[in-house]
């Protein structure tokens, strides 16, 4: 509301001399006129009071907080300039942000491009370093008995494939991601999954080391001896441990691949124990050895089917996902 007011002014009057007409002289007895002298005459002017502004006077800006806002109107700084000059660096610092986001994916298109060949050289690459080894190298140039250099060139055959099969996981991981770098991809897996896939995994790993533990104590005949145990089903238990620790990993990074992990080592372990039952065969190794590795075939077998129908799960279950959305 603005106040308008005028200070009091003086206004004073001096007499002033009059010549007189015969005629006024006239119409003196019954006009008769009386001239005061108003000396000082005060006249006070009360402040006037009104809610319309202006033409010419602008409106004053007002804050009204509502009940959804918090005490944040300018609380940053102890002075209104820093706060003003602070926000207007975080606008800019957003803007600059944007600005590479949009240039980033503008870009994209040349890097999805390059993904492309990753289809092809991903399962050639695990095909080289997996199949091609165990199915076309004679037997006879990696097994030369039971010694350490048959049980060091069997792992070694297990280490080129263990380096395949991590490059075609990051490469699978890398076209896995979205095409937007702004997208964040984390792919969970559920608790349900994580603990039964570990049951059937340390199953596997603790059933070969039960039977050798038998058999050293005397519970299994004919013994066994470890050099021999060892050539048989020692790098099979190497890779289950390179597998656990893969598919832990890729659980804590939450990669996409952790639903192919377990397929790739798994059907690799199928050829590792049909090789173990080769080698038996050279080993002359006893029937309860014999048949121990034909089981293990059969609960990899099983366990392979069931990942597979998981996968299919998955595919459905993303799917309906989708639709949904």
């Amino acid at each position: 509301m603005a106040c308008l007011a005028q200070p009091p002014f003086m206004m004073s009057t001096n007499s002033v001399p009059r010549v007189r007409s015969p005629m006024q002289k006239v119409l003196k007895n019954s006009h008769a006129v009386h001239l005061h002298t108003l000396s000082y005459i005060r006249m006070k002017h009360s402040p006037v009071c009104c809610t319309k502004l202006t033409r010419w006077e602008p409106s004053s800006a007002t804050y009204t907080p509502t009940e959804s806002a918090d005490d944040s109107f300018l609380t940053k700084t102890a002075n209104i300039f820093e706060t003003l000059s602070s926000v207007s660096t975080d606008e800019a610092q957003e803007t600059n942000s944007e600005k590479r986001i949009d240039a980033s994916n503008q870009t994209r298109p040349e890097v999805q491009f390059l993904k492309w060949p990753m289809w092809l050289f991903g399962p050639s690459l695990l095909l080289i370093t997996g199949m091609v080894p165990t199915l076309w190298l004679p037997l006879s140039s990696v097994f030369l008995g039971p010694n350490i250099a048959s049980l060091l060139s069997l792992v070694g055959l297990d280490c080129i494939f263990n380096l395949g099969a991590t490059l075609f996981l990051l490469m699978a991981d890398s076209c896995a991601r979205p095409k937007l770098p702004a997208q964040a991809c984390k792919s969970k897996p559920p608790f349900s999954y994580q603990f039964w896939n570990m049951v059937a995994t340390v199953t596997g790993f603790i059933i070969p080391l039960m039977m050798a533990f038998g058999s050293q104590k005397g519970f299994l005949q004919p013994q066994l001896p470890f050099i021999s145990f060892s050539v048989l089903l020692g790098p099979y238990l190497l890779l289950i441990s390179v597998q656990i620790l893969t598919e832990m990993l890729t659980w804590h990074w939450q990669s996409p691949v952790w639903l192919v992990t377990p397929v790739v080592y798994e059907a690799y372990r199928l050829l590792q124990l049909m090789r173990g039952l080769k080698l038996g065969t050279e080993l002359s190794a006893p029937a309860w050895m014999m048949h121990t590795i034909r089981g293990l075939v059969s609960w990899w077998v099983l366990i392979l089917s069931m990942q597979l129908m998981r996968v299919a799960w998955y595919a459905g279950f993303t799917s309906r996902t989708h639709h949904q959305q």
